[in-house]
């Protein structure tokens, strides 16, 4: 939903889901969204559809990255991220900046696209992920001291 600023620009409200899994298992950190086109003014009637997307997707990357990046760090400086493993190194702040340094100079994918179900239709879509384990009861076919296996 839109929401007016007393400058009279709007704030956008987000719906976001972060997975670090993809579909093979392996370490795929990635966020599905859903950003609305439009919203409710203050006089309670329906503001214009924006056309297209709020961003073009190029720069929308570039921002979340950034952003991301941003208040990554300020987690860190704030004490606010644990380390643990042959991570352990990372709470030095130098540490923790060399590990981000080749993340700024990768691309953001966006992916971004219409509903064309509706509404209705994406919000279902997104809570089967707020729900979904990464590894269901029905997958794994065995497991002993070696390892574990699974469909």
């Amino acid at each position: 939903m839109w929401t007016r600023t007393p400058s009279g620009g709007a704030r956008i409200g987000i719906t976001a889901v972060l997975h670090t899994w993809g579909s093979s298992m392996t370490h795929h950190p990635h966020v599905h969204m859903i950003v609305p086109g439009g919203g409710i003014a203050l006089d309670r009637t329906h503001s214009p559809r924006v056309r297209g997307f709020l961003l073009p997707v190029r720069v929308l990357g570039k921002l979340f990255r950034r952003l991301f990046l941003t208040r990554l760090i300020a987690l860190h400086e704030a004490g606010r991220l644990a380390f643990f493993g042959a991570l352990a190194h990372l709470i030095e702040r130098r540490a923790f900046l060399r590990h981000l340094a080749p993340i700024r100079k990768k691309r953001s994918v966006v992916y971004a696209k219409a509903p064309f179900a509706g509404p209705q239709a994406v919000l279902a879509y997104l809570s089967r992920y707020t729900h979904r384990v990464a590894i269901s009861n029905r997958r794994p076919i065995r497991f002993d001291e070696d390892g574990v296996t699974f469909r």
